[in-house]
């Protein structure tokens, strides 16, 4: 594969040296909060978020009040946030890729393949209920993402839009790390032990790498990005993932991981434990999403 062109020429995007930094441990308990780390341009450990309206999928007004004990000032707790309780499996679940000529297609029907989820609409006896009352139903959207298959670095990076940024592995729409408040997703609203809950649709979401998705050795491709790029969750020589400090941005680097079954130094996305999770922007050039309602 040919290796992608750098955006030397691309101002808005930080392109200072990336050095794996395996001295770092992110502390769950203590994890930096996004709230206020979003604007209109890219930045490292920030979202550049579009104007809404925007691609379909988003949610409107909702998650959890702001008053929760797990946000402490400028950190949340990660170990002590309230958990949608249930596991329920679908037995449904449907994921397949394929590429066609310049495209990879990946259909799905939105349930999580191998991974449960938790029960919703919130139960008023569930004690997350306190929190967060989403009254949203899961069920299945069929949706088909077309990305390129060959994904390629643009000129300039762009923005990402209030609703799917790409599909994980498991057959979940990934959204960016903010709530419909533009508030870190992840610390101010309640998912389940797998870190997803439903949006107004139905469709079952996750704002970060969840860790019902298994991942193995130093590297595991997780999911795809919108333009195509790989979603990775990489680990140092102890076994930690990445933090902000590694990484570009979009979130991302340039690094040898399997591609099509090869190791290949490719662009890529990594998944973090820190605020904004996945991507920051958009690298590459966005495929389509059909199929949502």
């Amino acid at each position: 594969m040919e290796r992608p062109s750098t955006l030397a020429d691309d101002r808005s995007v930080d392109l200072r040296p990336l050095l794996l930094v395996a001295s770092i441990a992110v502390n769950p308990a203590a994890l930096p909060l996004g709230d206020g780390h979003v604007g209109s341009t890219p930045a490292r450990g920030s979202v550049d978020a579009c104007p809404l309206p925007s691609l379909p999928g988003g949610g409107g007004p909702g998650g959890a009040s702001a008053d929760v004990p797990w946000i402490h000032g400028a950190t949340w707790d990660s170990t002590a946030k309230a958990v949608v309780q249930g596991s329920v499996r679908w037995p449904s679940a449907s994921y397949a890729v394929t590429v066609s000529g310049s495209s990879r297609i990946v259909r799905t029907n939105g349930l999580p393949v191998g991974a449960p989820t938790g029960v919703f609409p919130i139960a008023a006896s569930d004690p997350a209920y306190r929190y967060d009352r989403n009254p949203n139903s899961i069920r299945p959207v069929p949706t088909t993402f077309t990305l390129p298959a060959s994904p390629r670095v643009a000129r300039t990076a762009s923005c990402l839009p209030f609703g799917p940024i790409g599909v994980t592995t498991n057959g979940v729409e990934l959204f960016n790390a903010l709530d419909a408040l533009k508030r870190d997703a992840v610390a101010h609203e309640v998912q389940d032990a797998c870190g997803g809950h439903p949006g107004p649709n139905g469709a079952y979401h996750y704002h970060a790498i969840s860790r019902c998705i298994p991942t193995s050795g130093s590297s595991t491709l997780v999911g795809y990005a919108l333009d195509g790029f790989g979603i990775y969750v990489e680990k140092d020589a102890r076994g930690r993932m990445l933090t902000d400090a590694d990484l570009d941005a979009c979130h991302g680097r340039t690094s040898t991981v399997l591609w099509n079954g090869r190791p290949t130094r490719i662009y890529h996305y990594d998944a973090t434990a820190e605020y904004p999770y996945t991507l920051g922007c958009f690298r590459g050039t966005m495929g389509t999403i059909s199929g949502t309602p």
